[in-house]
């Protein structure tokens, strides 16, 4: 079958004008992705080239955190929506991605040095900072992931995918080496995705 994956985000609607909304909102920007998922019976009678296709997805995972509702996310009221965004998921990402990254791929026979590309969500420089730190992670591992935080901000739900795109069409890695997603999200919580190019 296939199935559209879509991510849409309008940041610029919860505009708070206090210094602190100001500053958290330097943070986003808005914006929209997609993601066609086929099946390969269905990738082989679209007549697409391999090459073009993006990677196979073999298993995912998610993970929330109790006791976060206070991190991040909405508040919704009389005056519209106010971001809550807790100084504190930078140390959310240190105390929880590198143990839920091996819970995820242990139990597939793997460790962390059998992930060759990284598609990070770009949650801001201390949590792309807190990526790196916790999983071993260079620079160029997540450089896409940088630039995109550069370019166009966090965009919640669609950034992943312009990381994804940008892989795709810029850094592809080398056929059958596997490749992990990873986005924050609220609630507190964390998705992985792993991948096979």
């Amino acid at each position: 079958q296939r199935v559209l994956v879509v991510g849409a985000e309008t940041h610029s609607h919860a505009l708070d004008l206090s210094t602190r909304g100001r500053t958290v909102a330097t943070l986003f920007g808005d914006g929209a992705g997609a993601v066609l998922a086929v099946g390969a019976k269905r990738a082989a009678t679209m007549g697409v080239s391999p090459g073009t296709l993006g990677p196979e997805v073999l298993a995912s995972r998610s993970r929330f955190y109790p006791d976060t509702k206070r991190v991040m996310g909405w508040d919704i009221g009389d005056n519209g929506f106010k971001i809550v965004l807790a100084a504190t998921v930078p140390t959310m990402v240190t105390a929880h991605i590198a143990d839920d990254v091996d819970a995820f791929l242990t139990p597939l026979g793997l460790t962390r040095r059998d992930i060759q590309s990284w598609v990070c969500h770009p949650g801001g420089p201390k949590v792309l900072t807190a990526f790196e730190e916790s999983l071993g992670l260079s620079r160029d591992d997540v450089a896409l992931t940088w630039r995109s935080l550069q370019q166009v901000g966090n965009m919640s739900s669609s950034s992943v995918i312009f990381v994804l795109r940008d892989t795709i069409l810029e850094r592809r890695p080398a056929p059958g080496t596997l490749g992990l997603m990873l986005a924050m999200g609220p609630g507190f919580c964390s998705e992985q995705v792993l991948i096979r190019w």
